[in-house]
């Protein structure tokens, strides 16, 4: 099993149940998994996990949180080539472009996404959750 780190940003709480929800998959699965906020983790912290989850919502006009998570995500791009890798996060409106935008981001940086990315509609809601713990031990 591997060592994962699970890292997001959420603004109502809903990302940050999903959140919570990955990190007991891998667990679940017998991997060692850390759970962090953008603001507590960096590229420094990159090389000391074998695979990462990174969740963040849909803001504006369908990007990445830009004061705490883009910024964290921009120094970590470049550590993501051959990492194991999951996407989750939530969104109020629009079609989901933030997430096909963003793993195509992961793909050309060399990410390795181990599954389908997780997304939902407001509130994650008991099968939403189901994934984000598959996506869990995906990772593990």
């Amino acid at each position: 099993m591997g060592k994962i780190a699970v890292v997001y940003w959420s603004g109502t709480g809903n990302t940050q149940a999903m959140a919570e929800a990955v990190l007991e998959g891998a667990k679940a699965a017998g991997a060692e998994a850390d759970l962090f906020t953008a603001s507590e983790f960096d590229a420094s912290k990159m090389d000391s996990y074998d695979a990462v989850a990174f969740g963040c919502p849909a803001m504006g006009a369908e990007v990445l949180e830009e004061g705490e998570f883009q910024p964290m995500f921009d120094s970590v791009e470049g550590k993501l080539g051959g990492k194991k890798t999951g996407l989750f996060g939530s969104y109020g409106w629009g079609d989901g472009e933030w997430m096909r935008n963003w793993e195509e981001t992961c793909r050309t940086a060399g990410a390795l996404l181990v599954c389908d990315s997780v997304t939902c509609n407001g509130a994650p809601d008991e099968d939403a959750l189901d994934d984000c713990r598959a996506l869990g031990k995906a990772l593990a």
